[in-house]
């Protein structure tokens, strides 16, 4: 079944000419569905209706913004089966990773409809006789929304939820890959009770991006996506002097000690580095282990990824679905490449699978005996590739860990308290995992990264209220 989807403007379904497709990556003869692609024009109605939309909602009551978002997450836990089946369609994560995904935005907006009913605000002494001193927050305005293609519907929720849990009106482009789960939401937010302009949808491609970042009447942008466009993104909104908030993945991280437990280690490195085919910014994509355990380590690493289940997304027996585009699967089997060409020794995987119906698979991979400076362990692939580096201990592999531009996760599997309360204190990374998976985090607490991973304040959790509102401080005398 093909769905036709329109954009979200000003409170009414916008239809355009549906050329644009999106692929089920797992069978590439179904198409999910077919989208108008927008433009500066669409953008532009977005944008002014959801600034005409602003000043009733961020004055509304806070319990006016909470009941919606408490409805907008009943509705969409109530649907979880089937935007959970419409996810891994078309995205092409296995079905129960799907429908977890869907399961945590439900989760979000019940979180953020908490948060819309919280004051946070402050009641100070003067430095001056006779004058009282008070802050609280307002909201910045029309925040322009770009998100990735990765957790399609779970980042338009950490972004839209704080956003209107605080009273900002929403301007949402998703990624060109998954635009109906993205619908999907933009419709039950209207269907919850929006007004008019406070939520927009506007599908297309990277100049519907472009033209967010530009448009006068966005007071401030929040992106996910890579290095590249993230500097543009960037260069655009401080130009004319809007807010950005960026995040732009990750490198990350796994240290395995020689005193770490051999499947715990496995099974960290297991779910950080392959579910989610690798697509995830905080997969453990470079996996740096001690001698004395290197051997057993990749043997068993190589072994246990070998025996995966790639497969359909939507069928059962799946443990790593499809990439989710053809250029996707390319890029990952070209660092493949180039990970051999520079002397990096393929443990298994590496070739695109062929299945009985057409589509992006691709070979659990694991590349052992790379150097530091190697591409493979310097660059983000975002697919289901793993490479790993042999040290001489906890101080080279700290070191090893530190290098390069990128600082969003990074972990440690040891037995170790003095190493991981070393490793904690010195790692440079937003966020640290002590015998977790680098992959995995908590709705209600910060996320981010450090050095070029992130630019801008954090995302989720009680943090989000800095990027999507500004400080006023008021002076009473008299």
């Amino acid at each position: 079944m093909t769905d036709t989807l329109t954009h979200f403007i000003g409170g009414d379904a916008v239809p355009g000419d549906p050329t644009q497709q999106s692929i089920n990556p797992s069978n590439l003869d179904d198409v999910v569905a077919l989208y108008p692609r927008g433009s500066a024009v669409e953008v532009d109605a977005a944008a002014k209706a959801a600034r005409q939309a602003f000043p009733a909602w961020s004055e509304a009551s806070p319990e006016v913004r909470s009941d919606l978002l408490d409805r907008v997450g009943s509705i969409v836990m109530e649907r979880a089966k089937d935007l959970g089946r419409l996810l891994s369609r078309e995205e092409g994560k296995t079905l129960p990773e799907g429908t977890g995904e869907v399961m945590r935005a439900a989760r979000i907006f019940k979180y953020f409809a908490g948060e819309a009913l919280r004051r946070h605000g402050q009641a100070l002494d003067s430095t001056r006789p006779g004058i009282d001193v008070t802050t609280h927050r307002e909201a910045v305005g029309v925040v322009g929304l770009i998100t990735p293609w990765n957790f399609p519907i779970a980042i338009p929720a950490w972004k839209t939820a704080p956003a209107l849990a605080f009273g900002n009106t929403v301007v949402l482009k998703p990624a060109t890959p998954t635009p109906a789960i993205a619908h999907a939401l933009a419709a039950i937010i209207h269907e919850a009770g929006a007004p008019p302009g406070v939520f927009n949808l506007v599908l297309g491609e990277g100049d519907v991006g472009q033209a967010i970042v530009d448009h006068k009447e966005i007071d401030a942008i929040s992106f996910t996506g890579s290095q590249y466009v993230g500097g543009k993104v960037a260069e655009g909104a401080i130009k004319r002097q809007a807010r950005v908030q960026l995040e732009m993945g990750g490198k990350n991280p796994l240290i395995v000690l020689d005193d770490a437990d051999l499947e715990r280690a496995i099974t960290c490195a297991i779910d950080g580095a392959f579910f989610g085919t690798g697509q995830r910014c905080t997969a453990s994509s470079r996996i740096i282990v001690t001698e004395g355990i290197h051997d057993r380590f990749v043997e068993a690493l190589a072994e246990r990824a070998k025996g995966l289940k790639v497969g359909d997304a939507l069928d059962p027996a799946s443990q790593i679905g499809p990439a989710v585009s053809e250029s996707q699967l390319e890029q990952n089997l070209r660092y493949v490449g180039i990970a051999r060409d520079e002397g990096g020794r393929l443990a298994t995987g590496g070739e695109r699978l062929t299945l009985d119906q057409r589509g992006y698979y691709m070979q659990p991979t694991v590349i052992a005996d790379t150097g530091a400076d190697m591409r493979i362990n310097c660059e983000e692939v975002f697919g289901p590739v793993a490479s790993t580096v042999r040290v001489k201990d906890y101080e080279e592999a700290l070191a090893m860990a530190n290098r390069g531009q990128f600082g969003l996760s990074a972990g440690i599997v040891t037995n170790s308290l003095k190493h991981s309360r070393h490793f904690r204190r010195n790692i440079k990374a937003g966020m640290v995992m002590i015998n977790l998976p680098t992959a995995g985090v908590d709705y209600h607490v910060p996320f981010g990264g450090t050095r070029k991973s992130r630019y801008g304040a954090r995302e989720q959790g009680f943090a989000a209220i800095e990027f999507y509102t500004q400080t006023k401080t008021v002076y009473i005398g008299g």
